[in-house]
């Protein structure tokens, strides 16, 4: 049996910048227990698994210690994979069966763009004190929704330099904490980092399903349904937003950095 593996840089257009994700090709179900270890072993933010399915794929995404709902990256590295090695042609969208609904993939131009949920926080009046204590730095900001906390702050510096204490944001009740501004770079609305401890990331260095978030928080706040975000890793990305409604269009590009397969010996966890 054959299982192929790849390494994507996604939310970027060239190598050894952007997010990094695993994609793995299974001809069938796997067990849950084996995509965990399989995930750990890539020690990357996620690895995605795609199983055929209906004309589209199943995908599931695992970090080094859990599985998760929704994910951005990987799934942009997916599709990627699956038009460079000929599976679909690259004017055919691509369907993704996950434990987020239906998510599609299509081709813009040279990016690829992600139809996902519309995921805008709801103000939180009494944030919980390890998230506050967790920034130095005031917040203008503190929302969440039913993944994330965001919080806003007053400037593209503050979001640069900040140093969160990880021992605090770790006992945040919350998938992740995204901490943003309006950006003061042209071209660029708004700045981002994300920081997910809890599930073993400290920090994901270009996050697809933050902007789920972040898209319509600085749409209402600039009254503009097209914007640019650029998450301000130490990789660095670019993602752009179009609201629609109930669901947020992310465009991003991808490049594939390492192709292989899964050694014979690996197969007894499945």
């Amino acid at each position: 049996m054959n299982i192929p593996m790849y390494i994507v840089d996604a939310f970027t257009d060239r190598p050894f910048a952007g997010n990094p994700a695993a994609v793995c090709l299974l001809p069938q179900p796997a067990r849950d227990e084996w995509m965990q270890r399989v995930a750990a072993e890539m020690n990357l933010s996620e690895t995605a698994f795609l199983v055929p399915h209906e004309g589209g794929y199943r995908l599931r995404w695992f970090t080094p210690k859990a599985e998760v709902d929704l994910c951005g990256h990987a799934t942009l590295a997916s599709a990627h994979v699956l038009w460079e090695r000929g599976e679909h042609r690259r004017d055919e969208a691509i369907a993704f069966f996950t434990n987020s609904g239906v998510l599609t993939a299509v081709n813009n131009d040279g990016w690829i763009r992600l139809d996902f949920p519309n995921e805008a926080p709801m103000l939180d009046e009494s944030p919980p004190a390890a998230l506050v204590g967790a920034l130095p730095a005031e917040p203008l900001f503190i929302g969440r929704n039913r993944f994330d906390y965001l919080v806003e702050v007053d400037s593209e510096r503050i979001v640069h330099e900040l140093q969160p204490d990880f021992h605090l944001l770790q006992q945040v009740d919350a998938l992740g904490v995204i901490v943003t501004s309006r950006s003061m770079t042209e071209g660029v609305d708004f700045v981002s980092r994300a920081f997910f401890p809890t599930i073993g990331v400290p920090e994901d260095p270009v996050t697809g399903s933050a902007h789920c978030c972040l898209g319509p928080y600085w749409a209402d706040k600039l009254g503009k349904t097209t914007l640019v975000g650029y998450q301000a890793s130490a990789r660095g990305g670019i993602v752009r937003v179009t609201m629609a409604g109930e669901r947020v269009h992310l465009e991003g590009k991808a490049v594939t950095v390492l192709k292989g397969e899964l050694a014979e010996e690996a197969y007894v966890w499945l």
